[in-house]
């Protein structure tokens, strides 16, 4: 699908923005396939990197033809600037917001059988964009039905999390996880003018960073951990505070979401931590939003996803046929 939306970063100009739908087989019923929008992980900023045109995952792919094959039609956002015009920002909220629910809106109002209803699902930056959306959506669509969010690893960029993150790292072990860094930088890049990742990255690890424009995540993980680059050694300087002036755009809208949320945590996710997680849950929590939290211990931040998917069918089937979602907000964890 090519479909238009509004570009997030400067939310006063028309962008187009790629994506595809999965009908499942057979004969929709009456009211159409029930609809589920899928917010899709970190893949990368190239336009080669967009899932429309690189394809999925084999987990994604599982993934979603579960759903598929239990009668769910499925639409999914490639995002704006990826396999389109721009840049990708890489986690801005506002952006991946504006991308999913214009592609609901497509594929809503083209000849598809679809229902009214939707559900958002996404993991990692998917998740975070599924709760963006969810929480934008009252303003930006309201005529579409959001009934529900799903979140499996979801993220939560604020000062006191990034900074305890860095608590916890090792600078001098080799850290896989360092494309992370390197792509959120590229969204400082659009959003301040005078940054620029050269003056922060090393040289050792310039050859690699560079290489954003055209590696997908997998890629860059891959020389990463070839490289065994640390921390310490793939910056002059700790882009900490030049990364701070980001997480307004990666921020959500709100905390007190119009519906139920499924969160789905594995306790060995060092991606977005459970801490970090858990203090995302507590905020929706506090705000009102019927929040239901389940804990994976043995699961990691690839691993929740499998791991969740007989809960999360659970819960989309649930909210589809109009059952109360019982909130563990007032659950101990």
């Amino acid at each position: 699908m090519l479909y238009t939306s509004t570009d997030g970063i400067s939310n006063d100009r028309i962008v187009p923005v790629s994506g595809a739908l999965y009908l499942p087989k057979g004969e929709p019923p009456a009211s159409g396939w029930p609809l589920l929008a899928w917010t899709h992980g970190t893949v990368g900023i190239a336009d080669s990197c967009a899932p429309s045109w690189d394809g999925r995952q084999a987990q994604d792919e599982a993934y979603l033809n579960h759903f598929l094959t239990h009668g769910f039609a499925i639409v999914a956002s490639d995002y704006q600037g990826l396999g389109t015009e721009g840049t990708h920002p890489y986690l801005a909220s506002r952006s991946a917001a504006y991308s999913n629910l214009d592609i609901i809106r497509a594929a809503q109002r083209a000849p598809f059988s679809v229902s009214n209803d939707v559900i958002l699902i996404g993991q990692s930056q998917g998740a975070g964009a599924a709760v963006a959306s969810a929480g934008y959506a009252s303003t930006y669509a309201p005529e579409l039905s959001v009934i529900g969010v799903v979140a499996t690893g979801v993220p939560f960029f604020v000062p006191a999390i990034f900074e305890a993150m860095e608590r916890l790292r090792n600078p001098s072990k080799p850290d896989p996880l360092l494309g992370y860094s390197f792509f959120a930088m590229t969204l400082t890049e659009q959003l301040d003018a005078e940054f620029s990742m050269s003056a922060y990255v090393s040289e050792k690890a310039m050859p690699i960073a560079a290489r954003v424009d055209d590696l997908c995540y997998r890629e860059m993980k891959e020389l990463v951990t070839e490289a065994a680059l640390t921390y310490s050694e793939s910056f002059d300087e700790s882009p900490r505070q030049a990364l701070f002036k980001s997480f307004e755009a990666m921020s959500y809208p709100k905390f007190a979401l119009d519906v139920p949320i499924f969160v789905g945590t594995g306790g060995l996710d060092r991606d977005t931590p459970p801490k970090m997680q858990r203090m995302l849950i507590n905020k929706m929590c506090e705000a009102g939003t019927a929040v239901v939290s389940k804990f994976y211990p043995d699961l990691d931040h690839r691993g929740v996803v499998p791991g969740a998917t007989a809960d999360v069918l659970n819960f989309v089937q649930d909210r589809f046929l109009g059952i109360e979602i019982e909130t563990t907000c007032d659950q101990s964890h």
